[in-house]
């Protein structure tokens, strides 16, 4: 069985999701979330996080990330981020753009985590001098760009010191279950009450078509002296100037409470982290192959042997090389990836090995 490692973005949507859809588009409702669905969102993410929050669904992560972050910053400041994070490498210039200009600043840390020590002096630098931007934000990504997950503590550690220069944290949360499920937390544990301010709670990757949600939470931004009154309002208005305000809301409120109903959004992201799982062990005896930075959810970089990645891809196998070091991939799982495939991926490259020695 040939299957694809290229990303989690090239699964489709739970049956459960597509059902909610159809269901969802029949009879009318109140537009632009006015309707009975998108409060009921509001409610179950409450629920959810244990606290009071206000919600923001729309159809990207991109726009979840960039009108956060939006919100969050004036344009003369400067968004502290690592330096190997998706809103720095990978979201074009849509941050500055939504942010009105502000700069986007990568800070130092190992396997793609911001290094509180490094974060110390960039809140620090500067302030006050008008020759400067001056630092406005801190945001980080959980999973990070190479697959590695933010320990309760390491997030804590960066939300300190950012309380500490009286700034926000947003979290980047593309791929927020697998993480979640990695470290056996509640979502509460992961963000508001590590002191992250905002997040971007993913779902696309992990089983909705295109809907995700912009979660505000009150207690750490007043914590800091912040209006979570006056983020939210932005974040209102940013979204219908953006172009991200749908008429038919309810169309992504219904894949969101089917997302959220059984755990389904849990039992996705098991999966796909049980995949990865199996995956990193099958190639961790392989020779040749070098696991770089070892996958603690459904992403994994790892070194191959080029004539290995060429068979590979000629045995039908997709997945990204090429565009980091010579001979290192990338290999993602999703909530729909076979055992069946995994299985086969790593007897090819076994074969291979064994063929070569």
């Amino acid at each position: 069985m040939k299957v694809a490692f290229t990303s989690d973005n090239i699964a489709g949507a739970s049956e459960s999701v597509f059902q909610a859809i159809i269901e969802a588009s029949q009879g009318d409702a109140m537009p632009y979330g006015n309707d009975e669905s998108t409060a009921l969102v509001t409610h179950k993410l409450s629920e959810l996080f244990e606290c009071e929050v206000e919600v923001f669904l729309v159809s990207t992560g991109t726009a979840a990330n960039v009108l956060s972050i939006s919100a969050l910053t004036p344009p003369w400041g400067s968004v502290l981020c690592h330096k190997e994070s998706h809103l720095l490498q990978d979201e074009n210039t849509a941050p500055e753009f939504y942010a009105g200009g502000a700069r986007f600043v990568g800070i130092e840390g190992e396997n793609a985590k911001i290094d509180p020590e490094w974060l110390k002096k960039a809140v620090t630098q500067k302030i006050g001098d008008v020759h400067s931007c001056q630092p406005a934000a801190v945001s980080i990504s959980q999973v990070t760009e190479v697959g590695s997950v933010y320990s309760l503590e390491e997030i804590r550690a960066v939300t300190s010191v950012a309380k500490e220069a009286g700034l926000p944290v947003h979290m980047d949360g593309a791929r927020f279950a697998n993480a979640l499920v990695s470290l056996g937390c509640t979502p509460a544990q992961m963000t508001w009450k590590a002191g992250v301010d905002i997040v971007s709670f993913g779902a696309t990757k992990n089983g909705t078509m295109a809907s995700e949600a912009i979660v505000v939470f009150k207690q750490p931004l007043e914590e800091k002296g912040l209006s979570f009154d006056r983020v939210v309002k932005e974040l209102a208005f940013r979204r219908k100037r953006g172009g991200h305000l749908h008429s038919k809301m309810r169309l992504l409120s219904a894949q969101m409470i089917a997302y959220l109903t059984d755990d389904l959004w849990l039992t996705n992201a098991s999966h796909a982290n049980a995949m990865m799982a199996h995956l990193q062990e099958g190639l961790k005896s392989i020779p040749g192959v070098k696991i770089n930075t070892p996958a603690q959810a459904n992403m994994l970089f790892c070194t191959l042997p080029l004539p290995m990645i060429d068979h590979l891809h000629s045995e039908g196998f997709a997945f990204y090389g090429g565009r980091w070091e010579e001979g290192v991939v990338r290999l993602v799982t999703s909530f729909r990836t076979p055992k069946e495939g995994v299985d086969a991926f790593i007897h090819a490259a076994k074969s291979f090995a064994e063929r070569t020695v």
